[in-house]
């Protein structure tokens, strides 16, 4: 095994693949994607694994690191892994998307070669493609600091990963034909933390003693709060931002957001419920963990304490109390506050608004009226090897038109280095949480009502959080200022996957003409050829 790998370099290295910093570590996984019958909510259903493992294993990292991840899919279907929050700087071809790659066909493998450039943090991967999420098939990510690179903490006891979402068990074909009929998914049939429900999993530590909680809302359709009965979270960390270390009772995680608390084993030896319950729901739905001390003398008893259900305005003056360290050090030996984001004017402001149309008498989902369809062939082969027809720039406006929806395989063109302001704008009665991925977003503002541009007055222009993942309250609006750093054809989508599946998503083109190595690398060797880009060119 070990020679193969060896092999791998030495291609990649022949490649002229000048990313590849030999000085930088290499981390080798090789993981198996399979089908096993799993009873997370009592219930027999078809569950996917990695390795074996529900979840998967957690992907291990410091920051620069090169990552080979070898993936054979064992799946009836065809099968794709993305990467939450990593961004794949230069190298949009391992977004692991639709719009970027080709499925691994079933009984078949790729090797995804990543490098997690100057990023730390927490994230987790997924299965991007059908419906396969709500099956499983997820992990977490971890990124460490380098040693050389102090933390703004003492080094915790031990390290934990929480990966909380919601489950359905129905099989995730059911759910995808629903879709497909035209109808919305049910309401969950309940939470699950690390892939068991209730009282099925359990932390223990010494008393005294600090840890750290990695925790990521791994579900499709739901809000969720954590909290942890008769102790305070103290947060450090957001998708790879060290954060003013503000003291929490609990935390509200949306879709597909991570966050890194500490928690001080600090209250008498005995068992205490972690709790993760929806928010924003009309039903309320709860499921519990253990966090066990050591020389534990009882038991957990009684009801989980409760927490927050619906209130809006709670959960928005929590997220504006969410600030940058400036003080602290990011992947590199210098202040994360020094990238001075408020005093960048921007090239460009794209309003996004979010609907939920009915086209042809099926209900859908979309993003300045269009709805997505997925093309044939990936945009990114289409786009790289000049395949007509596919798609076509400016197939969605960048401001809500409030005409009719329409189908498209929409894609929205960016100039490589702008810097755009993104207003994410929400009409509905539903909250959204939006993905880009590739870049950070810098959250300069939200609010609720309707965005103008006197609403830039209450913007954060010095020590906001960057992430990879925002929320938009009901009838409200969140803003965000994004560096247009990373060339390559990256994909913006409603992490509610049943809108995302039902076209709330499109895809942004950052192009830079130079057509240079030094801004995005070539399409590898062993990529995978599909669609038009399959057939035979000219």
């Amino acid at each position: 095994m070990g020679n193969i790998w060896s092999l791998i370099i030495l291609l990649l290295l022949s490649l002229g693949w000048g990313w590849v910093n030999g000085e930088d570590p290499y981390r080798f996984y090789s993981w198996n994607v399979s089908y096993a019958h799993l009873y997370p909510l009592g219930v027999n259903q078809q569950v996917i694994l990695i390795n074996g493992q529900f979840p998967g294993p957690q992907l291990q990292a410091v920051t620069n690191d090169n990552l080979i991840i070898n993936v054979f899919n064992t799946l009836d279907q065809p099968f794709l892994i993305s990467w939450n929050g990593v961004q794949q700087r230069r190298n949009s071809w391992q977004d692991g998307v639709y719009g970027t790659n080709c499925p691994i066909p079933p009984g078949h493998n790729f090797t995804y070669v990543l490098q997690v450039k100057d990023q730390i943090g927490s994230y987790f991967y997924f299965p991007s493609l059908a419906m396969h999420k709500a099956a499983g098939g997820y992990g977490g990510i971890k990124i460490s600091s380098r040693s050389v690179i102090p933390l703004p903490f003492p080094p915790p006891a031990d390290d934990y990963t929480i990966l909380a979402g919601d489950w359905f068990n129905k099989n995730h074909t059911d759910l995808r034909a629903i879709l497909d009929g035209g109808s919305d998914l049910p309401f969950p049939d309940g939470l699950l933390i690390n892939g068991r429900g209730s009282n099925g999993y359990t932390f223990t530590v010494d008393q005294g003693k600090t840890y750290r909680f990695r925790i990521s809302n791994v579900g499709i359709t739901t809000s969720l709060n954590f909290r942890i009965q008769g102790h305070k979270l103290l947060l450090v960390e957001i998708e790879g931002t060290h954060t003013l270390q503000n003291s929490y009772d609990s935390l509200d995680v949306h879709l597909g957001q991570s966050y890194s608390v500490l928690v001080t084993a600090d209250q008498p030896p005995q068992d205490y419920y972690i709790v993760v319950s929806t928010r924003f729901t009309s039903q309320l739905l709860t499921t519990t963990s253990t966090l066990r001390y050591s020389n534990s003398a009882a038991s957990v008893s009684g009801p989980p304490p409760s927490g927050p259900t619906i209130q809006i305005d709670w959960s928005l003056e929590q997220a504006r109390s969410l600030r940058r360290n400036l003080s602290a050090s990011g992947p590199r030996p210098n202040p994360q506050g020094s990238y001075h984001y408020g005093m960048i004017n921007t090239t460009k402001t794209i309003r996004l608004q979010n609907s939920s149309p009915v086209i042809n008498g099926k209900q859908r989902y979309g993003v300045n009226s269009v709805s997505f369809i997925q093309p044939d062939t990936p945009l990114k082969l289409a786009d790289h090897f000049n395949i007509p027809g596919v798609f076509s720039l400016g197939s969605i406006p960048d401001t809500p038109t409030g005409g009719d929806a329409s189908l498209q395989t929409s894609v929205m063109a960016a100039d490589f280095r702008g810097f755009a302001e993104i207003v994410f704008e929400n009409p509905e009665d539903s909250l959204q949480s939006w993905h880009i991925d590739g870049h950070n977003l810098f959250v300069v503002g939200m609010d609720g009502g309707l965005w103008s541009p006197a609403s830039r007055s209450s913007y954060n222009l010095r020590d906001t959080i960057s992430r990879c993942t925002v929320q938009v309250y009901p009838k409200s609006w969140s803003a965000v200022y994004m560096p247009l750093d990373n060339v390559g054809m990256w994909n913006v989508r409603s992490e509610n996957w049943a809108h995302q599946y039902l076209g709330q998503q499109f895809y942004l083109r950052v192009y830079s003409p130079a057509n240079s190595w030094r801004d995005e690398y070539p399409i590898p060797s062993n990529a995978i050829l599909c669609g038009r880009a399959a057939a035979p060119r000219i």
